[in-house]
């Protein structure tokens, strides 16, 4: 992937989040306010994720910000993990709303208070149109970035929960079944925790350099064995610095009188090729050294690289 693309992506990603919080910020009091008048806990419910919305986008601008930062001497790799923690802690956020409405809609079972149907009904109306012209500026984005896959949850679950209000002010209105409205707020909180639970385990799989999700470790493997001129290979390994962003190293051992500069574009042009992994350094061997060799090759004065961006 180019440094243009990337930036161009990163520009119409961090655009389509200002528009999207300025929508939802924007709507975010109003259904504050109506939802205190109408005694709605979906409603509430539903303000609680607007407002976590609203920060999740602001965490998302803020991370694009930080990863547009240049690599210096102490972050050689630059700011791009900035990306993943605030993804992490947009699904952190969702699950202590997601907590809060459960007990809140607890307490309301109990003690159902009088619900004003028709105001609630058309709060909600606005907030499900609010909520899905913002998923449709984020959707293009959240395909490529976590950081953005989290906004657009956000705005997601929020969706749903406009959803659900509209529903239980339709119930409430012709029944009077006031407990609907708790029902409806428990539903929305529980129906937001697996994709949550999704989403901070990506996180936590590039925080803890996995292998990215989509890239199998044994079909590069067999790729770099197919290479002509290598006899084995090992200390393979691959992790993404965030999303898209994937890096490999590996050791290659040649076989007898294999000539080392082809064997190490034949790889990097595989790798780019079939893996799209441009960020990737390669060590040549001429044996198999041994663990220890294995831990202090980068340090190896005889040691040849190839670095591919």
């Amino acid at each position: 992937m180019s440094a243009g693309h990337d930036h161009g992506a990163s520009r119409a990603n961090e655009r389509s989040l200002w528009i999207a919080l300025g929508l939802t910020g924007t709507f975010m009091l109003a259904e504050v306010v109506g939802g205190l008048l109408t005694q709605s806990l979906a409603l509430i419910s539903d303000a609680a994720h607007m407002f976590t919305d609203a920060a999740a986008l602001a965490i998302a601008i803020g991370a694009i910000r930080v990863g547009k930062r240049a690599a210096d001497a102490k972050r050689t790799f630059g700011y791009y993990r900035f990306e993943i923690l605030a993804a992490a802690f947009n699904a952190a956020i969702l699950f202590l709303v997601a907590a809060y409405i459960l007990y809140e809609a607890y307490q309301r079972l109990r003690h159902p208070p009088e619900i004003h149907a028709l105001g609630m009904l058309v709060i909600a109306g606005i907030g499900l149109a609010v909520n899905l012209v913002g998923m449709r500026v984020l959707r293009g984005g959240a395909e490529t970035s976590l950081n953005m896959k989290g906004a657009y949850l956000e705005v997601w679950s929020d969706m749903l929960g406009s959803l659900g209000v509209i529903l239980a002010a339709i119930v409430i209105h012709f029944t009077g079944w006031s407990w609907v409205d708790a029902l409806v707020a428990a539903a929305i909180g529980l129906w937001v925790l697996p994709r949550t639970w999704q989403l901070l385990k990506e996180s936590i799989h590039i925080l803890l350099e996995g292998v990215p999700f989509g890239v199998e470790l044994d079909k590069i493997e067999q790729g770099l064995l197919a290479v002509p001129g290598v006899r084995e290979i090992h200390d393979l390994h691959v992790w993404a610095l965030s999303s898209g962003k994937n890096s490999l190293t590996v050791h290659l051992v040649l076989q007898d009188g294999s000539e080392e500069q082809s064997v190490l574009r034949h790889a990097t042009a595989m790798l780019g090729e079939r893996f799209s992994i441009h960020h990737c350094t390669v060590q040549i061997e001429k044996a198999a050294c041994d663990l220890k060799g294995a831990h202090d090759a980068h340090f190896d004065a005889d040691a040849h690289h190839h670095h591919q961006h």
